[in-house]
Formats: structure tokens, C-alpha cells, sequence
């Protein structure tokens, strides 16, 4: 056994006194403010939903960890910026995580370890994956309290880098390295995320996007008809049948478009008129324009913005095909198009600050699963910010701030036989705000208590 001694920490002295640490702490936790998640949660049922979703094949007689604990626990330790199973170790008798569990703090049975979290991650099964992207669906459409009058579908891939040998990782030239490209779908207007499809690492065919955008549109048209829904993506998305499929449903859409010798030539006057403002006032000048256009894949002729654009850096136009007829083309490319810029920072909450690339798993499903489980964090993270933050300082925040300011709160944590007290640094700088959301939750409770 290891002498006490040799596992303090030693510090510069301070007045003349050693400084010393150890992690004898006892009973304490540096995530006190994950509570909160566990507000987000209770209100919203959606862990409850997604456990649901899971059949659970083991035997009753041996299982001591429920998948809904299962999920609470790795869902709340992701958005707490532990995302690799292994702090699972760590983390098994944290009192914060365990309330997260719906366990108490002190005397509830130990959290889950890593083999047993990775046991978990690897038993889903096709039909579970498809069950869980059916809540994410419809967890989507219930956060709204209303039918909406517009829907904007943002479709975008980002790289997820392989470093190992997972299945269906491919080698992508573009970004010169093995990986997996997922496929990120969320609400262009809100930031709500609709669903998370890991793929392999290629440009996804027309079949397959339709395969996904059939299963969301479907589910929208039938729960707002009223509701006008615009499909809105960059320009590797401007495919023939993709885009076939859109006007036969109704489908609004503004995709970017890639230049062409032939788009160059029917946009000649208007660029013309741009080069022609910039040699006249020398600052870079901008004019939009529209052509009618017909690809040779495509079966009728479209609308296709034009931005053009001169300055001393030469003629730099950029295109948009679009079947929407009434807005001029200003603004469908600066109000309806370029706001899809967004999407890059939602798949930075996702990607960056809540680490959804460690898909490290060797089985494809199992990646596919863990994809889910860092969503799932997303939509409780989005949820806090978007319907509990709105009017403070953290209402347009990274995740990652989110997680800095409001989650890591040291607590000392007590275990009454009525109650469970934390007690939070007296000095913690952002007290009043967390008063103010405890309230807000505590009203909630009450509205909705039975």
C-alpha cells in the first residue's frame, strides 16, 4: 500500500508555510452544476425515451446497471467533457453523476466501470440504432409548442479521422486521411438537432440522402402540414434526383452551386457590371443576379443565384440553385443562404466541445451508437442553453464555456436521511444566475407535478 506521504502534492510555500494537497477530499465532486442536465432531462423525458428504444438482451438476473442508468451516466459524464469510456473508472462513485443515475450521492450502489460501458456501447443492434434515430426525430418535433411556419433542413458532413481499423472507414482525398464521414442534420433557424448518421468515409450518393431526408420530411409533413419545410446545403448536396425529389414534395431549397464554364457565360453581364463598378470606384464592389439554367443531368430548367463579386483580387462569383420564385436574389443568398454558416458552429459544439469523433470502436454499429450518445448530449446542452440560458450571458455561448462556468463547481456533498445538501464555494462567481435557473426548474416541477 502506498504511504500517504508520498502521495501529497507539494506547492511553493506560502507565508513561511508548506503548501500541501492530497485527494483525501472525501465526499466531494468538481461537476456539481451537471445538476442541471438533470433538471433538462426530468422535464424533457428524453433519456427515459431513448432507454426505451434499447431492447436489453441480458439476463435480469445478473444485470445491476439498467441501460436508463447507463445512458444517464455516459450522457452526463460527455457533456462534461468526459468522453472516453475509460473515466468511467474514475468517475463510478462521483455524487454528481450519481444523481444524474437517480442514485443517492453517498449510499447508492457504485456507477457503471468501463468494461461494462463498453460492453454496452457494442451490444446495440441495427434495429436499436434505427429506434434511437426514430426519438431523435420526434424529440425534435416536440420541442416545439407549435406548429412552426418554417423549417430549415441544414445538411452537412464533417470529417471523423480513423486511427485504427474501424469498419467502413475509407481513405477521403479531400482531407487526406482515413475516416468516417458523418452526416449532421439540424434545424437551420434554432440549432436543434434533428439526427447524427455516421458514414463511411465518401460523398453520400443520391440514394442515400433521400433514404434520410424521405424518413425527416415525412415526419414533419405529417405532424405541420402547414408547415413550409427548405432543404438548404452546400454545393456537394446538388444532386439531380435529390433535387427532382424536392419539387415533387414541396420541398423548398437553396443549395450552393459549383461554377461552371456554361454558368460562367450566362452570368457574363451581370459579373461584367461588377468589374465594371470596381474600376469606376475602385473599392471591391457585389451585385446579385439570376439565371435560368439547365444542367445536362438535370431534367427542366432552375433558378440559379448569381453573386457577383470584383475586386483587386479578380472575379470571385458564387452560385445558388433554388426553386424558391418570390424572394429577389439578394436576399435568398445573403438571408436564406449564407446563415447556413452556422451549421459549421453547431457541429463545433458537437464535434469539438463535446468530442463526438471518438468513434474508436472496431464494430461500425458500436461507433454509430456512441455517435448517438454525444447527440443526446448535444440536445440536453442545446435545451439548457436555448430554453434556460436565453436572456443571460451564456444564451449564444460554446458548450465548452457552457461546461467551464456553469458545470465545474466543486461541491462538498452530504447525504441526510431526508435530504441531499451540496454545499458550493461561497465564492463562486456566477451564484445569482444559478438562484435564478434553480428557480426556474423548481417552478417547472410544480407545474407539471400531478
Amino acid at each position: 500500500m502506498s504511504n500517504p506521504v508520498e502521495q501529497r502534492l507539494l506547492f511553493a510555500p506560502v507565508a513561511e508555510k508548506k503548501v500541501e494537497a492530497d485527494f483525501d477530499g472525501g465526499e466531494t465532486t468538481s461537476d456539481a452544476g451537471a445538476l442541471l442536465l438533470r433538471e433538462v432531462d426530468r422535464q424533457t423525458g428524453f433519456i427515459e425515451e431513448l432507454s426505451e428504444a434499447i431492447h436489453d438482451e441480458r439476463d435480469p438476473r445478473y444485470v445491476r446497471q439498467q441501460t436508463r442508468d447507463l445512458l444517464r451516466q455516459r450522457i452526463g459524464q460527455i457533456a462534461c467533457g468526459y468522453e472516453d469510456a475509460d473515466d468511467c473508472d474514475h468517475l463510478r462513485n462521483d455524487p454528481a453523476f450519481k444523481l444524474l443515475a437517480e442514485r443517492p450521492p453517498l449510499s447508492g450502489q457504485a456507477l457503471a466501470s468501463q468494461p461494462t460501458m463498453s460492453r454496452f456501447e457494442n451490444a446495440a443492434t441495427p434495429s436499436d440504432l434505427w429506434r434511437i434515430a426514430q426519438v431523435f426525430l420526434r424529440q425534435f418535433i416536440r420541442s416545439y409548442a407549435a406548429p412552426p411556419r418554417l423549417i430549415v433542413l441544414d445538411f452537412d458532413t464533417t470529417d471523423d479521422a480513423a486511427h485504427g481499423q474501424q469498419q467502413l472507414t475509407l481513405f477521403n482525398a479531400f482531407y487526406d486521411e482515413h475516416c468516417y464521414l458523418p452526416l449532421h442534420v439540424y434545424e437551420g433557424l434554432s440549432g436543434k438537432l434533428i439526427t447524427t448518421i455516421l458514414r463511411p468515409g465518401k460523398t453520400p450518393s443520391d440514394a442515400e440522402l433521400l433514404s434520410i431526408l424521405e424518413r425527416i420530411v415525412a415526419a414533419l409533413h405529417q405532424a405541420w402540414p402547414e408547415t413550409m419545410v427548405v432543404f438548404r446545403a452546400d454545393s456537394h448536396f446538388a444532386k439531380p434526383s435529390l433535387l427532382d425529389w424536392l419539387e415533387e414534395h414541396g420541398v423548398g431549397y437553396v443549395i450552393g452551386f459549383s461554377r461552371n464554364d456554361a454558368l460562367l457565360g450566362l452570368s457574363e453581364l451581370i459579373r461584367r457590371e461588377a468589374r465594371r463598378r470596381f474600376a469606376r470606384w475602385g473599392s471591391p464592389a457585389r451585385i446579385y443576379g439570376s439565371v435560368l439554367y439547365r444542367a445536362r443531368s438535370w431534367s427542366r430548367c432552375r433558378r440559379v443565384i448569381v453573386r457577383a463579386e470584383h475586386s483587386a483580387l479578380g472575379d470571385n462569383p458564387r452560385f445558388v440553385v433554388t426553386n424558391l420564385t418570390a424572394p429577389k436574389a439578394r436576399s435568398i443568398y445573403e438571408d436564406i443562404y449564407c446563415p447556413r454558416g452556422a451549421t459549421e458552429q453547431r457541429i463545433e459544439d458537437h464535434k469539438v466541445h463535446l468530442h463526438s469523433d471518438r468513434t474508436s470502436c472496431h464494430r461500425f454499429s458500436a461507433n454509430q451508437f456512441r455517435l448517438f450518445l454525444h447527440s443526446a448530449a448535444y440536445v440536453l446542452m442545446h435545451t439548457l442553453r436555448q430554453n434556460v440560458l436565453r436572456g443571460t450571458e451564456f444564451a449564444a455561448a460554446k458548450f465548452g464555456t457552457i461546461r467551464l462556468r456553469l458545470f465545474k463547481i466543486g461541491a462538498r456533498v452530504c447525504e441526510l436521511k431526508s435530504k441531499v445538501q451540496l454545499h458550493l464555494p461561497s465564492s463562486f462567481p456566477l451564484k445569482d444566475l444559478l438562484r435564478r435557473v434553480a428557480l426556474l426548474f423548481s417552478h417547472l416541477r410544480l407545474v407539471h407535478a400531478p
